[in-house]
């Protein structure tokens, strides 16, 4: 039925805007992009609304206007790597770091309220999480803007290919071919099962409790007890990046746990993943946000950390950029 104004738009259009931005998120890797094409996916829609004439569900029409939206975007050929994308890792403690590299798009991690927006219902969160992870949007950059977006609605969103034909105005066995070499692409890519894994919550938990208590008493042996022997350690935006125990534990005693008491950690969580924000003293005694730890947990044991040694991502995860009281 013709629908003859945009007055109700918002009623019927508003619902879709959480998994808007995960979709979004997922392919851009950004989250102030990813924002900025879901406002711009709902401009257009507003403007156009009063000509929908309901050939296709509200739903799929949306995701017609985002995708092709970002199809012809500038972003949609930017590929944001992570530190591991783009050279090998150091296997000794003593490796001299690389400068930080500001030139470079980086992945950026993004809150889960933003990825699940209010919904609280367990098994929409748990069917979510893998397809948000850190390591499952880097493989995703590893693809053709076209790939990724073939991939996501059809392996993640689960949309037909006659539906995904639909919204990128193309034939169904274009599709299919897309689909098939993004397949391949994402194998050779491909993040590993520990990465994606769902650890028990009470066992993650007691794990992720005592890094935050050895971290804060730059306790590195005990921190050594919590790690995998693989470990790995990025620190975007420096490139270099380190993997196994021993180096990323020597790198940590080298460069960051001189003197007990001197960090702050807060639980939240990234990407579906357990995160921490992290506070560093300052001058004056206060803890100052210095970035976003975002850990991967495997076998009761951490796999993986990624430190996003910027500020201002704190306050995005709705957390205060200073405070001079622990509680």
């Amino acid at each position: 039925m013709p629908v003859a104004s945009g007055d109700d738009f918002a009623d019927v259009a508003e619902r879709y805007r959480p998994e808007l931005r995960a979709y979004c998120y997922r392919m851009l890797g950004s989250v102030d992009e990813s924002e900025d094409l879901v406002q711009d996916t709902y401009l257009r829609a507003w403007q156009s609304y009063a000509k929908f004439e309901g050939r296709s569900s509200v739903r799929l029409w949306l995701y017609k206007i985002a995708t092709n939206t970002y199809l012809n975007s500038v972003q949609a050929r930017n590929r944001r790597p992570m530190p591991s994308g783009l050279s090998a890792a150091a296997g000794n403690a003593e490796a001299t770091l690389a400068p930080a590299r500001s030139d470079i798009p980086w992945l950026q991690p993004a809150p889960d309220s933003l990825l699940y927006g209010a919904t609280d219902d367990p098994a929409v969160v748990v069917s979510v999480r893998s397809s948000v992870r850190l390591a499952f949007v880097a493989a995703l950059q590893h693809l053709s803007s076209l790939q990724r977006a073939v991939l996501v609605l059809r392996d993640v969103l689960g949309w037909q290919a006659g539906e995904v034909a639909e919204i990128l105005e193309t034939s169904t066995a274009a599709v299919n071919s897309a689909l098939q070499r993004a397949r391949a692409r994402l194998t050779e890519a491909a993040p590993t099962l520990d990465q994606l894994g769902e650890p028990a919550e009470a066992r993650a938990r007691d794990v992720l409790d005592r890094y935050m208590s050895a971290f804060e008493r730059a306790d590195v042996d005990q921190l050594a007890e919590l790690l995998r022997a693989d470990v790995e350690l990025e620190m975007p935006p420096i490139p270099t990046w380190f993997t196994g125990r021993d180096a990323v534990c020597g790198f940590l005693a080298r460069v960051v746990l001189h003197t007990p008491d001197q960090w702050r950690l807060v639980h939240t969580r990234a990407n579906g993943a357990p995160a921490f924000a992290m506070y560093r003293r300052g001058p004056d005694e206060s803890f100052q946000a210095h970035g976003l730890d975002v850990l991967s947990l495997a076998g009761g044991r951490i796999s993986r950390i990624v430190a996003f040694n910027e500020a201002a991502l704190v306050a995005s995860f709705g957390l205060p950029e200073t405070f001079t009281d622990r509680a």
